[in-house]
């Protein structure tokens, strides 16, 4: 045999194994990632459905307001009374206190609406009926050049849970055969 004929093969190094560590390590990551994405998704889902019930809750009570708005414009006012409980929507009530506090529901006093005869309905996914308050606040001073009565509206609605509130309040003069005026804004 001559000396070119007989060829060495290089030594094996010691990689045995490598391969399949990587392969485990990178289907740990790619686990990793994917369940932190369907973690993400469920939390935005979550999010969208916080957002739907604040809106929902506050459509709710802007409705309220609205058809308090439009009680008092059309003449229904009544003469202020010490309010202790709720009335129904279609017979109203002016209070001659405020709202003890606004910011505790669900309120234990005013007008529960549930529609009018308008046909606006609060709809069949909120946890309650919005409520409304209507505070009689006397007449505007001569100074101001206005007269009529003027009147505080508080609203709240709810969401698709009780825990899910929205409060409006307003503030308008009712003059005798002029209509209403904001004289707050919502």
């Amino acid at each position: 045999m001559s000396a070119h004929a007989v060829r060495r093969r290089p030594a094996r190094r010691h990689e045995r194994g490598m391969v399949l560590i990587t392969s485990l390590l990178l289907l740990i990551v790619v686990t990793i990632l994917a369940l932190a994405m369907f973690h993400s998704f469920g939390l935005d889902e979550k999010i969208a459905g916080n957002m739907r019930d604040k809106q929902l809750a506050l459509h709710a009570a802007e409705s309220a307001e609205q058809y308090a708005e439009w009680w008092l414009a059309n003449g229904k006012a009544t003469p202020p009374v010490t309010c202790t409980g709720f009335v129904p929507y279609t017979v109203g009530q002016v209070c001659t206190s405020p709202l003890p506090n606004f910011s505790v529901t669900p309120w234990t006093a005013g007008v529960t609406y549930t529609t009018d005869n308008r046909g606006l309905t609060n709809g069949t996914t909120m946890s309650q009926a919005p409520q409304f308050y209507i505070t009689y606040l006397g007449s505007p001073a001569l100074s101001t050049g206005l007269t009529g009565s003027l009147y505080q509206i508080d609203a709240v609605g709810y969401g698709g849970s009780a825990n899910t509130t929205a409060v409006v309040e307003s503030t308008y003069l009712l003059q005798i055969g002029s209509g209403t005026i904001n004289a707050g804004g919502p």
